[in-house]
């Protein structure tokens, strides 16, 4: 891919970094919610909690984790980075690939089940599963945010090589 030039790539660096703490917030907000609908006193209150979980799985979520996976991946490939050339890059790249996934096919089934309890007038069940899952992510965007800001683990093996062909 050609490079992007600099103001693209500083406008979309910026999309990037909003979106990325953005899924990060919200995945504190969940967590806060999934926390409150557990230790709620009552069924309204609980009720409460998992109804607004389910507003920002629905609508914010999935698209905010999706826009900084693809923001991340055109970076990535438009700037001397690259995907697979340094470590902290490809760490990044994998790990934001299984939370976007897991993200969109384990908790949001979650918060659907629990939703559908809630709608039915039912208690909600494993509530722990609605406290772990935002607890992971946090640790994981937190990670990723530590990781892109000190850029450890120098270049991979094949950064090594498009090196060594490039000094030719």
């Amino acid at each position: 891919m050609r490079q992007l030039t600099r103001p693209v790539r500083r406008g979309l660096l910026v999309v990037h970094v909003v979106a990325s703490v953005g899924w990060l917030g919200l995945t504190l907000g969940v967590l806060a919610l999934g926390i409150t609908g557990a230790m709620a006193g009552s069924a309204e209150e609980a009720g409460a909690a998992y109804r607004s979980m389910n507003v920002l799985g629905d609508w914010l979520l999935i698209p905010i984790s999706l826009l900084s996976l693809v923001s991340g991946i055109v970076l990535s490939l438009g700037t001397p980075w690259g995907l697979a050339r340094h470590r902290w890059v490809y760490v990044k790249f994998w790990l934001t690939m299984i939370t976007t996934a897991a993200t969109a096919f384990a908790l949001r089934a979650r918060i659907d089940s629990a939703m559908a309890d809630v709608m039915a007038g039912r208690a909600v069940g494993a509530t722990t599963d609605l406290i772990l899952a935002p607890s992971v992510s946090l640790g994981v965007y937190t990670f990723l945010t530590a990781i892109s800001v000190i850029k450890p683990w120098g270049l991979t093996a094949r950064g090594r090589r498009l090196r060594a062909t490039k000094r030719r």
